[in-house]
């Protein structure tokens, strides 16, 4: 949500200076006189740098943004509130950020999407309802844990590619969590295995993390997700 707040302050302050110094040649004919001057230059170079990267250009419509300033200005009562713009243009520009890692991401999707399908056609693999699919490397005996269990688990997790971007086993210890806390389509799959069972499996995008991986993870958007997860225990407490 901070991320989309600093775009729109900087929506606002750069489309501003934008729309103040048209046409190029009102501006081109300033000079600098004083430090206030240089200081307003710098400010104009900052915030237009950042408005040019942020690929919003698509959708300004200057006379819009004028009659909002104008209205802003000079009116003593405005029909809307403060919070009704926020959460509008919070979720506008929520929609709009998809729509661009959507644009940008068209063709790695589509290449997990193809992934899948191929995965699918392996006589090993089985497929659920959800689109998840898995292949039972050892099959357990103990018991199938349930939705509130807490499990004890070591995995290895990697895309489709052979990243591995996370591990258990980099922590030489297993890991433990309760079966609704984590991904989708862990949460799935773990309520299918016996404990004892190690199985390989392949998570849609849809039942991982979409078009929002964390940060940080090297993990990109809309990727299928590849784990190795042997089912130590039912932890009871």
């Amino acid at each position: 949500m901070k991320k989309v707040s600093n775009v729109l302050i900087l929506l606002a302050i750069s489309v501003f200076i934008i729309s103040s110094c048209k046409p190029a040649k009102r501006y081109s004919m300033v000079r600098l006189k004083n430090a206030e001057d240089t200081v307003s230059y710098y400010l104009g170079i900052y915030y237009g740098s950042n408005w040019k990267q942020t690929n919003l250009d698509s959708i300004f419509n200057q006379a819009a943004f004028q009659k909002g300033i104008s209205e802003a200005f000079y009116t003593d009562s405005l029909t809307i509130t403060s919070y009704e713009i926020q959460n509008y243009l919070n979720q506008y520009f929520m929609e709009f950020q998809a729509k661009q890692t959507e644009i940008t991401y068209k063709d790695y999707k589509a290449e997990n999407e193809k992934f899948l399908e191929e995965n699918a056609k392996n006589d090993s693999v089985t497929t659920t309802e959800s689109g998840l699919q898995y292949k039972i490397l050892a099959e357990g005996k103990g018991e199938i844990p349930l939705r509130e269990s807490k499990v004890k688990v070591n995995y290895t997790g990697s895309t489709i590619d052979g990243f591995v971007f996370d591990s258990s086993y980099d922590d030489n210890e297993p890991a433990e969590f309760t079966v609704s806390q984590v991904i989708r389509g862990w949460s799935e799959v773990v309520q299918l295995m016996p404990v004892g069972s190690k199985w390989k499996v392949y998570i849609p995008q849809e039942l991982a993390y979409g078009s929002n991986p964390p940060q940080g993870s090297g993990i990109k958007p809309f990727s299928t997700l590849v784990f190795e997860i042997e089912l130590l225990e039912i932890v009871k407490e």
